[in-house]
This record gives structure tokens, sequence and C-alpha cells, in this order.
């Protein structure tokens, strides 16, 4: 990971839960001066108390590490309101339906920010039967490519994964689809409503 749990994220998250030092140190099996230490930045939990100190705090041990309480308020799983991730290490891409803390290749990945297409990344979409066939007029290079188109529906995501030299296109189902994307390795996200 990309950082160390701190004191003052242990502290927050254990006010949050109504408990006392001594009440999490007892369910830690550590003395309350130990929690006290870590609060207060003298000391950390020992990497093996990780895991139980999140299940002590009611949360995964990625929210612990990340500082944030992730509570997901996208109940109905609105696929509209989904978020996107991407590992500018390894390239992996990750679609969550709400707020997450999501982590890659030992990094925390911030969701990225949807734009509005620009000149080099206008995402054409033409109707062929009952397929969007999209595509962008686009260098698809290695060091410069899109590197994956995705559709978006009410009902789920349609996601192509391109690759360098290869042409930036793809095929989706029409059924309901609302949203188009476009990840280019250099500007970011691009997004059009239908």
């Amino acid at each position: 990971m990309d950082r160390y749990v701190t004191g003052d994220v242990i502290r927050r998250l254990r006010e949050k839960k109504n408990m006392t030092q001594e009440d999490l140190a007892r369910e830690l099996f550590v003395s309350s001066k130990a929690v006290s230490k870590w609060e207060t930045g003298k000391g950390y939990p020992d990497i093996s108390l990780l895991e139980p100190l999140a299940k002590a705090l009611g949360i995964s041990v990625i929210e612990l590490m990340s500082g944030n309480d992730i509570r997901n308020a996208n109940r109905s799983a609105n696929m509209m309101r989904g978020k996107w991730y991407v590992c500018p290490v390894c390239g992996n891409v990750i679609r969550a339906s709400g707020e997450a803390v999501i982590s890659c290749c030992g990094i925390t990945l911030p969701p990225l920010e949807a734009e509005e297409p620009d000149a080099e990344h206008e995402i054409s979409a033409v109707i062929a039967e009952d397929e969007y066939f999209v595509s962008l007029s686009h260098p698809m290079t290695k060091e410069h490519f899109i590197s994956f188109l995705a559709a978006v529906s009410d009902m789920g995501v349609q996601l192509v994964k391109l690759y360098p030299e290869g042409n930036a296109e793809a095929r989706f189902k029409i059924n309901r689809v609302k949203q188009l994307f476009a990840y280019c390795n250099r500007h970011g996200l691009f997004r059009v409503r239908l």
C-alpha cells in the first residue's frame, strides 16, 4: 500500500462506533496504552493487527489503510452513477457501482472524472441493426492509445479492452444503452450521453 494507517483514522472510527480505547484494546487483545499510542502517533499497530483492527472498527483493511470510511449510498445500484478506475501500472480496468476504495499494484486508485470529448477524442456511434458501432479516429500507438470503450445501460456495462496498434472501435448491443465511454491512456476518460 502507499500509506499506513494513522492514529487519527483509528480514533475517528473508534469514536464513530462509540467504543472506548479500553473496548478496542480488549477486542484486539492489546493494552489500552497501545491503542492510546497509536491514536497519538507515538506508535503504530503491528501489521498482524490490521485485519482484526479493521474488523473491530467495522470497515475493510483497504478502507482502514486509505483513511476513508466508505459507505455506499447508491443502494439501488444505479449503473449510471458508477465509478471507473484504471491502474496506471498494469492497465487494469475496474467499474464500481458506487463509492469504493480500490487498489491495484499496491496503490489506491482515484475514481476517474469523465469529460466531454474534445476534437481529438470525438466518440462516434452509428446504429448497425441492433448494435452501436462505436469508433474514434485516434492514434493507436504503443505510447498513445484508447485503452477501452464501454457502453453503460441501467442494467449493466459492456466493455471492450483495446490494444495499441489495433483500431479504436467496438460493437455494443443497443439495449437501453445511455452512455458511451472511451479511455485515452494520456488524456483520461471521456463520455457521451445518448
